[in-house]
């Protein structure tokens, strides 16, 4: 598998701040160091809020893309 690849998918679409990073920061607890979790999310919020959660956790935000109004996120657990 390649180490970019999304080990899980996690569809936060119509979720509002603060559940996306809520759900998100769930799941990563769930997962091994290393693996990745791809979140798609539709709160404007978690633009900001996804960078900073990563930051504040020490996972690595892999890219943050933005497809009309869904905000997709790739995240490298620590």
């Amino acid at each position: 598998m390649n180490e970019n690849q999304p080990e899980t998918i996690l569809d936060l679409s119509g979720l509002l701040c603060p559940l996306p990073v809520l759900k998100a920061g769930k799941r990563l607890s769930t997962m091994r160091s290393g693996d990745v979790l791809k979140v798609i999310a539709t709160d404007p919020m978690s633009a900001i809020d996804m960078p900073h959660f990563c930051n504040q956790q020490g996972h690595t935000l892999l890219d943050h893309v933005q497809d009309d109004n869904t905000l997709i996120f790739r995240i490298r657990r620590k």
